[in-house]
């Protein structure tokens, strides 16, 4: 356990090294197609942009979760029960809580794991002086990897559910979300539970347009993952040689974030020379979308109960309350 900042209980620092992510660049853009691995766009400054990008007027998967945990907050604090320990997965600014933590009875505690470690302590600090009442923990870790959390001293035996929201889940391949959901229930443990969001199929022209905001602001999100590797890992990428796009594809049922180059070019990383031809892609992001019944399909083969699932009136995001076998 590492020293918390002033409000936050306890904070466990499982923030991946250096290594972890230059091996992981390196592979990616050794691969064909280039990837990079959409969890490492949550520096500091793009977890900032993340937050901006929340608030864009086409991007409507956070208003309108939002707006469902609004509707139905006392339906699912009835699900928790009182006493449980809250656990959210990318917990990012951490503010779709707080409408759950206004209802939910006696919470034994609230775990905050993040990979922004900054971005983390911030928003678990602000979160803990709004809600003195609430014992606020903060975990920086890869959540795609196992890792732990530690048990609320006042209630060892606390029933765990996870939080999951935004359209995170559609980052993962449908396999990859598969596995993702085995290792939190592992982590919950036997009769944890879980409450997920994912979005919907729909319009691809809607789709589109949310991840091609008209300010750039999912632009410059997207760039900013160039950014990082020149000042983490010494790398000389030209920011203004490579363009975003996000398009939709349709076979895969997902989203696609790229970000093309604007010529053929050369890119020194750790001593390593890549080469990039006018027009090839970097992959730097899936968003799989799901019918409900699709996404309980997913939760069912991790070992999940489906319990129930909440949408909104437009059908445009849904919420779901999963049980561990």
């Amino acid at each position: 356990m590492t020293a918390a900042p002033f409000g936050i209980a306890e904070f466990h620092d499982l923030e991946p090294e250096l290594e972890d992510f230059s091996a992981s660049v390196t592979e990616g853009l050794a691969a064909i197609p280039k990837t990079l691995p959409c969890k490492f766009f949550y520096d500091d400054h793009g977890s900032r942009l993340f937050d901006r990008i929340c608030e864009l007027e086409d991007y409507y998967p956070t208003r309108t979760e939002i707006a469902i945990l609004a509707e139905n907050k006392t339906a699912i604090a009835e699900r928790m029960g009182a006493s449980c320990h809250l656990i959210e997965f990318g917990s990012g600014s951490s503010r779709k809580i707080r409408s759950l933590l206004h209802v939910i009875e006696n919470l034994a505690a609230y775990t905050a794991v993040d990979i922004s470690k900054g971005h983390l302590l911030s928003a678990a600090a602000d979160l803990a002086a709004d809600f003195p009442d609430v014992v606020v923990n903060a975990v920086c870790a890869d959540y795609t990897l196992p890792f732990e959390v530690s048990p609320p001293p006042s209630n060892p035996e606390a029933k765990r559910v996870g939080f999951f929201p935004g359209s995170t889940i559609g980052n993962f391949t449908p396999d990859d979300a598969v596995t993702f959901l085995s290792q939190a229930a592992a982590l919950l443990k036997s009769g944890g539970e879980m409450l997920i969001g994912a979005d919907l199929k729909k319009d691809p022209a809607k789709l589109v347009a949310a991840y091609n905001d008209r300010d750039g602001v999912t632009a410059a999100f997207n760039l900013n993952l160039l950014r990082r590797i020149n000042r983490e890992l010494g790398a000389n990428f030209d920011l203004t040689g490579f363009r975003h796009e996000a398009i939709y594809n349709e076979t895969e049922g997902r989203i696609e974030m790229h970000l093309y180059s604007l010529r053929d070019q050369g890119v020194r990383i750790d001593g390593v020379e890549v080469e990039f031809s006018h027009g090839e892609s970097i992959h730097t992001e899936n968003s799989y979308k799901y019918s409900v019944n699709d996404f309980r399909d997913i939760c069912t083969r991790s070992g999940f109960r489906h319990i129930e699932a909440w949408t909104d009136p437009d059908d445009l995001f849904s919420i779901h309350y999963i049980q561990a076998a």
